[in-house]
């Protein structure tokens, strides 16, 4: 956002980073073994093309020096406060402008507020009892802690989510003994990775031409498979088999493969890729336990069955406050209305970018924005477009703001919901992608290249216009 705002010729605005560097969930999961699942030549910036990427898919550090790099190509750094944790925002009916304040005490006020605070950036611990009590060591798996050795620890990891079977196979050598605790199995496929050799990175560097083809050959192999999630799901059942076979392959023992065989529709939570996390549990120093936790003690994790398994370290990879994070902000927006007000009912926007209501405020992957199949980075792009745009326009127009109308907004996401209906999100399973009443609140339910056509710019008509 803040590249294109300069690009655009915008360059009085500040970037407010709550940490103390930049990077994200790149900067926060540090956890051994943590990468990405998209393709490294597609989760990086369209304009911004990185042609010596070493790995088919990339690890956490080299996706963080990237954001680094990008930063300083494009002086990004004088437009940088680090430190600055947003406390609240309100908009002021009389003056047009946000009024943005920190938890140390310092303000800002501005005619536009942008909202890239992402989804996956606060911890969602388990609510277990006697959790308070356990008396060894306990981390979320994006607050690593790498200073306490697991060398011969019995740990216990909750979750077998993304993160989880990233750093289970990092952990299994270095633990006496690992106890995972799996809620629901997921669906897994081998992950095509590998070192990218010279030749590719010279063409690339030397006829760039033939990198923007491999990123759009990327783009749309992602976009075919999301067929299967979007408007044909019999087409899963070819993705489960393979799966399956992957497991069989690997997995000998009948029980332990029962345990991690999915009781779900292939795709109706996040599909992972890897390449080690079944060849790490079939060790004989790890046990699957698909008994529900009851209870945890001062050195032990005990199941509805009775079983007491003692335990030295707790590693929650449970994810995190995604649809519901803007609980933890106070936004207000013309009179007074609190966000957290209007989203009682679910988190919902036009485009996931606007809301009615709030005006000149913009999301970015925001509400129904996220994706399953692709490179969330096309979304955001896309997102940045289109409030580049908009701000364009309330300057061109000599307008103070805009805001969505609501009956543009409640269109938008009844037909969002309805497209749901169709998708294998909607196919029973319960996820992070739907919210507390089961609606879909997190996934754009559609071809990407449908959301770009639909952000490509701000259709006036959709919007009041204050002056």
């Amino acid at each position: 956002m803040a590249i294109k705002l300069k690009e655009a010729g915008l360059h009085d605005f500040v970037l407010l980073e709550k940490a103390n560097e930049v990077g994200g969930t790149w900067r926060d999961n540090t956890y051994p073994g943590a990468a990405c699942d998209v393709k490294s030549h597609l989760y990086s910036f369209s304009f911004e093309p990185k042609h010596d990427w070493s790995r088919v898919f990339s690890r956490q550090k080299e996706i963080l020096d990237y954001t680094k790099h990008c930063l300083n190509k494009y002086g990004i750094e004088k437009h940088l406060l680090l430190n600055w944790e947003l406390a609240s925002a309100s908009f002021n009916d009389q003056t047009n402008l946000w009024q943005v304040n920190s938890k140390s005490g310092e303000q800002f006020t501005c005619n536009f507020f942008v909202m890239g605070t992402g989804a996956l950036h606060i911890p969602s611990l388990p609510k277990i009892k006697g959790m308070d009590s356990f008396e060894g060591k306990i981390f979320h798996s994006s607050r690593w802690d790498h200073q306490y050795d697991l060398k011969g620890k019995k740990v216990a990891v909750i979750g077998t989510g993304a993160s989880a079977i990233q750093f289970v196979p990092e952990v299994v050598p270095q633990a006496k003994q690992l106890f995972l605790f799996q809620r629901t199995a997921p669906w897994i496929l081998p992950k095509r990775d590998a070192e990218i050799g010279a030749f590719r990175k010279h063409l690339f560097k030397y006829l760039p031409f033939t990198q923007a083809l491999y990123r759009s050959f990327i783009y749309w192999m992602a976009e075919l498979t999301a067929v299967g999630f979007v408007s044909n799901k019999r087409l899963m059942k070819f993705a489960e088999s393979h799966s399956l076979r992957h497991l069989k392959k690997i997995v000998k023992d009948e029980t332990l493969r029962n345990k991690l065989t999915p009781n779900f529709t292939f795709g109706c939570k996040r599909v992972l890729m890897t390449n080690n996390y079944y060849q790490s549990l079939i060790q004989s120093n790890v046990e699957v336990i698909t008994d529900n936790i009851a209870a945890i003690g001062n050195n032990f994790i005990q199941t509805s069955n009775g079983d007491k398994h003692e335990v030295d370290c707790i590693i929650c990879g449970t994810g995190f406050y995604v649809t519901n994070n803007f609980q933890f902000l106070n936004i207000a927006g013309a009179n007074g209305t609190a966000l957290n007000e209007v989203w009682k009912t679910g988190p919902e926007a036009y485009l996931g970018i606007t809301i009615s209501g709030f005006p000149n405020l913009f999301l970015l992957a925001g509400p129904n924005t996220g994706i399953g199949h692709t490179s969330m980075i096309y979304m955001i792009e896309a997102q940045v477009q289109y409030s580049v745009d908009a701000i364009k326009k309330v300057w061109s127009k000599k307008a103070q703001a805009i805001h969505v109308k609501a009956e543009v907004q409640d269109s938008f996401n009844r037909a969002v919901d309805k497209q749901t209906e169709q998708t294998v999100w909607a196919s029973g399973c319960s996820s992070w992608y739907l919210d507390e009443k089961g609606r879909n609140a997190a996934i754009w339910p559609d071809f990407t290249f449908k959301y770009k056509q639909q952000t490509l710019q701000l259709n006036e008509a959709d919007y009041h216009w204050i002056y």
